[in-house]
C-alpha cells in the first residue's frame, strides 16, 4: 500500500495535504475501508476494532456521555452531529468517531461494571463541557436501549426521522454502494428501520419523555437554524449559530434505487399504520411533509 494512503487512513484524514484527501474520498466505499482494514484501521462497526478506551489528553476527563443520538440512519444524522460539535461548550476529540457502536455487542456478552466504565471511557470531555455520540443503529437494536439506561441513565437522547419511504430507499442505495448484495437479506434490513413508532414505544420504555427529543429530518433542512435552536436548548446550550448551518447531507455517489410502483404501495400501506401512531407520539411531525403520507395531515 502506498505509504500516503497508509497515513491518510491510519489518521483519519486529519493534516494531511487536501489533494490527498480528495484523492481517498473519491474511491469507492468498498475500497476505501479495504485499504483503511489494510493499514490496521477498523471503524467501530467492523471485526477487528479495538474498543479499549483511548487515552485522556491534558486536562481531560471521562464519564457517561451527556448526550446520545440513537437514530436513524439516513436521515442527515451526520451533518447534524457536525453542527452540534461546533457549539464551542461540546468537546470533541476528532480521533473519536462519532458512531460509538460500543453496546450492540452485547445482546449475547456479559455487562457489568467494567463494561459501564469501558463505555463512559470513550467520552473525554474538559470539565464545563458536554460530549456524546450519534450511533444510528441504537434504535433498531432493542437490547442496546437498557444498556444505554444503566451506563448512561441521565444522557439526552436524540432521534432524527425521515419519510420512511425515502429512507428505505436512501438506505438501500447506500447498503449497495457498501458492497452489500441486492438480495433479500439487505432489503429487509432497509425496510425495518422504518418503523419508527415501534422502535419509539421501545425507547420510552427506558427514558421518559421529557429525556428526548425528537427531530424530523424534513424540518431540519427546511430551517435547520430552528431546530438547532431546539436541540441546543434540549442539551443544556446556550443559542449558537455554526458559520455554515445549510450543506448537503445524505449524498451518495450510487444511483438511488427505484421502486416499481406497485411495490412502493405495497411498502407504503406497510408502513401506514405506524406512521399514524407515530403521530401522536411526535406532536411536532408534518407528515405533510412526507408525499406518501400527506393524506394523513
Amino acid at each position: 500500500m502506498p505509504e500516503g494512503f497508509r497515513l491518510l487512513c491510519k489518521a483519519g484524514e486529519v493534516a494531511l495535504p487536501p489533494v490527498m484527501k480528495q484523492m481517498y474520498r473519491r474511491l469507492p466505499e468498498p475500497m476505501r475501508r479495504a485499504l483503511a482494514n489494510a493499514a490496521g484501521t477498523h471503524a467501530p462497526w467492523e471485526a477487528g476494532f479495538d474498543f479499549t478506551p483511548p487515552g485522556l489528553l491534558a486536562g481531560e476527563v471521562i464519564g457517561p456521555p451527556d448526550f446520545v443520538g440513537v437514530g436513524v440512519q439516513k436521515a442527515g444524522t451526520s451533518w447534524w452531529y457536525e453542527l452540534i460539535l461546533e457549539h464551542p461548550d461540546v468537546y470533541h476529540r476528532r480521533d473519536i468517531a462519532k458512531e460509538r457502536h460500543y453496546l450492540t455487542r452485547f445482546l449475547d456478552q456479559p455487562f457489568g461494571p467494567a463494561e459501564i466504565e469501558g463505555y463512559h471511557g470513550w467520552f473525554p470531555r474538559k470539565p464545563g463541557t458536554v460530549t456524546g455520540e450519534w450511533t444510528p443503529n441504537y434504535l433498531t437494536y432493542p437490547w442496546v436501549l437498557p444498556l444505554l439506561a444503566e451506563a448512561a441513565p441521565d444522557a439526552r437522547i436524540l432521534v432524527a426521522l425521515r419519510d420512511p419511504v425515502a429512507r428505505f430507499l436512501s438506505g438501500f442505495t447506500f447498503r449497495l454502494s457498501m458492497g452489500a448484495p441486492h438480495g433479500v437479506t439487505t432489503v429487509a434490513d432497509a425496510y425495518r428501520q422504518g418503523f419508527y413508532a415501534r422502535m419509539l414505544n421501545d425507547l420510552y420504555q427506558w427514558f421518559p419523555a421529557e429525556q428526548v427529543l425528537v427531530l424530523q429530518y424534513e424540518q431540519m433542512r427546511n430551517d435547520p437554524q430552528h431546530w438547532l435552536d431546539q436541540t441546543f436548548s434540549f442539551l443544556g446550550l446556550d443559542p449558537f449559530r455554526p458559520a455554515e448551518i445549510s450543506r448537503e447531507v445524505n449524498v451518495t455517489r450510487q444511483k438511488r434505487v427505484e421502486l416499481d410502483p406497485e411495490a412502493r404501495r405495497r411498502i407504503v400501506d406497510i408502513y401506514r399504520p405506524d406512521v399514524i401512531e407515530l403521530r401522536g407520539l411526535v406532536p411536532q411531525l408534518d407528515v405533510g411533509l412526507w408525499p406518501d403520507f400527506a393524506d394523513l395531515a
